[in-house]
């Protein structure tokens, strides 16, 4: 079997590089794993973490902090990227997402990750080409970089895997 001769970049980075996008929230979690290899993106896994909104809002952290352990575990992400805080009317639900969040960068920081934060607008930018795109716009541009076949449900999960796009495009490993 005769095997090509690898990139640069590849000789430079031979192993994939991983990120972990997060789209932050207390009720709902948008994760995503994407890592790249040669140039190209590929989707690992993504998914939708809902919390047990029975339980007290400290049970629904730990309840983060487990499950992005064993996903930073599985996965051996290099780096998380994250959407920053938009404010809304809400200031509970705006301080519940932000406590979410702490535990989101807390979690990434014990894992030796480094840790990157996006504006939305600057997510829309890099996936859809304008700051303003609405979410089906960005929806329908993280389906074509990407061009996997996964049922993707809900919004938040879209959003990890633009914010993790979002990395790959703009930042540069050495």
């Amino acid at each position: 079997m005769k095997m090509s001769k690898p990139s640069t970049r590849m000789r430079n980075n031979p192993s994939p590089y991983r990120v972990l996008g997060i789209d932050p929230g207390y009720g709902r979690l948008g994760i995503a794993v994407i890592e790249k290899i040669d140039g190209k993106e590929k989707l690992i896994f993504s998914e939708c973490f809902e919390t047990d909104s029975k339980k007290e809002k400290p049970e629904r952290l730990g309840e983060i902090r487990v499950h992005l352990d064993a996903i930073i575990k599985t996965y051996t992400p290099s780096t998380l990227a994250v959407e920053t805080l938009f404010f809304s009317k809400n200031k509970k639900t705006a301080l519940s997402v932000a406590e979410a969040r702490g535990v989101v960068t807390s979690c990434a920081s014990a894992a030796g990750l480094s840790v990157f934060e996006y504006h939305p607008s600057d997510i829309k930018i890099a996936v859809a080409g304008y700051g303003g795109a609405d979410k089906q716009q960005v929806q329908t541009m993280v389906q074509k970089l990407l061009k996997f076949a996964k049922i993707v449900r809900l919004d938040d999960e879209y959003d990890a895997i633009a914010v993790a796009l979002t990395h790959l495009a703009t930042y540069r490993r050495v």
